[in-house]
């Protein structure tokens, strides 16, 4: 844990140098090899506080991103629906800090966060931050963890399979492949939308009779 935090500075500074030679375009805080979701995927073993540790510092980072975006184009679905969703993460995941006695700073997160060109950067940007984000946590499942740690966990990788799919179809809308858009929930929702729309075509129907027979004027 210790060395973790002391090799920070050292990282930030290298991560400066990288986006000033790369240009802030093609550089992304999912990049960034010294916390969060990279730092754990970068590493052979952990223990179960440096998960936690992990965990907690990736969820800060997606929060100050999302933030970025959401203030630098103006926009809020699905990012501000995204963004409250990292601070339920939060909050689910700092218990656990009591919990198991783990001292955590919360990282200088905006020396990580980097300003995407354009909204199809940001988008491409989430997909590949909630990608890093989903192996992270389906590896730490593979280990031997306790029973709260595990639930909070299991969450947080559903919550990142959901975040990735939005993700993915904003990337299509903005490409202009995504169509149907209100009917990709589950069966019960889509016998529901077809109920609806069966009983709107047969009131339609009834109204084109009344109107051809003349029936629907006053005094018939």
């Amino acid at each position: 844990m210790k060395n973790l935090f002391k090799k920070t500075s050292v990282a930030m500074a290298l991560v400066s140098m990288l986006s000033i030679g790369m240009g802030a375009a093609n550089f992304s805080y999912a990049e960034n090899p010294s916390i969060g979701a990279q730092a754990a995927l970068n590493d052979k073993s952990y223990t179960q506080e440096e998960m936690i540790t992990y965990a907690l510092q990736d969820e800060y980072l997606a929060k100050a991103e999302y933030e970025e975006i959401i203030s630098t184009f103006n926009i809020t679905r699905p990012f501000s629906n995204i963004l409250r969703a990292e601070e339920t993460h939060i909050d689910l995941i700092e218990p656990l800090l009591e919990e198991y006695d783990i001292e955590f700073t919360v990282p200088d997160v905006e020396n990580y966060v980097v300003t995407p060109a354009d909204l199809l950067e940001a988008y491409n940007a989430g997909i590949e931050a909630e990608k890093l984000n989903i192996q992270m946590y389906e590896n730490f499942l593979k280990e031997d963890l306790d029973e709260d740690v595990k639930l909070v966990f299991e969450r947080l990788l559903n919550a990142s399979k959901n975040h990735l799919q939005a993700f993915e179809r904003q990337v299509d809308r903005y490409n202009g492949e995504y169509t149907n858009p209100g009917f990709q929930g589950n069966g019960r929702t889509n016998k529901n939308a077809n109920a609806a729309n069966q009983r709107v075509n047969t009131a339609n129907q009834r109204a084109n009779r009344l109107y051809r027979d003349g029936s629907c004027l006053l005094g018939n």
